[in-house]
């Protein structure tokens, strides 16, 4: 018995439930979990299902390629731990939290390696026993360094996807098309006026109320990618800017961590610099 995460991304037309939950009928597969969205501004229709079988993935895939309308974008996967790698420079909290969910078995992951333009992080992680490669930024220009990564990168197998655990250098266009849709960042998007090294002592001077997180795919638009998940909390006149720096690394550590098991669980659809989640 086969158990296979069926994902569909096509246009919507009458009938296509019914038709994918006939395949799955008369296939003699068991439907374990199932959800489906219509974007009618779009004319987009999206499904996920979880179903146990005993016909091999390819033929369900070609079974599923014959009812559904032309051009449609079809997944058949089998769930097992996927091959992640992490970036990160100095802060250890949202790279900790990660490293600390993996050993406890709560992602679907293999965590190949963790890669640093600085050796701040390399007692953390090695405490985990995962590989820690560091790749200085000194002296190189940013073609050069991601160059460097991009080897170091190639040493991997099989990446599914790149984490920036506060990873704090901008990727360029060249590097991020190697990796579409497989690059999950973690960015303070609820202080959006606020740039540079410190945005909660500018957040503070300002008298925000409330600060949050976003964990998005990284594209070509700086921080602008599709959103996978987000979060907030509260804050007043009281906190110092400290205060609203611990409740924020609080808060993107959740957030980053949220984002990768949605990522490793295959409930991600990405559209139209969006994203559909099951």
């Amino acid at each position: 018995m086969a158990r296979y995460r069926v994902l569909i991304d096509a246009n919507d037309e009458k009938g296509l439930v019914y038709k994918v939950s006939k395949l799955f009928y008369e296939s003699n597969f068991n439907i374990l979990t199932n959800n489906e969205f219509v974007d009618k501004v779009n004319n987009k229709f999206f499904m996920r299902s979880v179903v146990d079988g005993d016909m091999e993935k390819e033929k369900l895939y070609d079974e599923l390629v014959a009812v559904l309308p032309k051009d449609s974008r079809i997944k058949v996967i089998e769930p097992k731990k996927k091959n992640i790698v992490i970036m990160a420079t100095k802060e250890m909290h949202a790279l900790g939290d990660i490293l600390l969910r993996h050993q406890e078995g709560e992602l679907e992951a293999n965590i190949l390696g963790v890669i640093s333009n600085y050796d701040t992080l390399e007692p953390l992680v090695s405490k985990f026993g995962i590989p820690y490669v560091c790749v200085s930024h000194e002296g190189l220009d940013r073609a050069e360094h991601e160059e460097k990564i991009l080897a170091e990168l190639a040493k991997f197998e099989n990446i599914d996807y790149i984490v920036l655990a506060k990873y704090m250098r901008i990727l360029t266009p060249r590097f991020v098309e190697n990796f579409e849709n497989k690059i999950i960042n973690i960015h303070h998007s609820f202080l959006p006026a606020f740039i540079g090294a410190n945005p909660y002592k500018q957040a503070y001077d300002r008298g925000v109320k409330i600060i949050g997180a976003t964990a998005h795919f990284v594209n070509n638009n700086l921080d602008e990618g599709p959103i996978i998940a987000q979060d907030v909390t509260e804050v007043n006149h009281a906190y110092s800017w400290k205060d609203m720096q611990r409740l924020g690394r609080d808060v993107e550590k959740v957030v980053l961590s949220r984002a990768l098991k949605l990522a490793l669980e295959d409930r991600i659809f990405v559209y139209a610099n969006k994203t559909v989640i099951f």
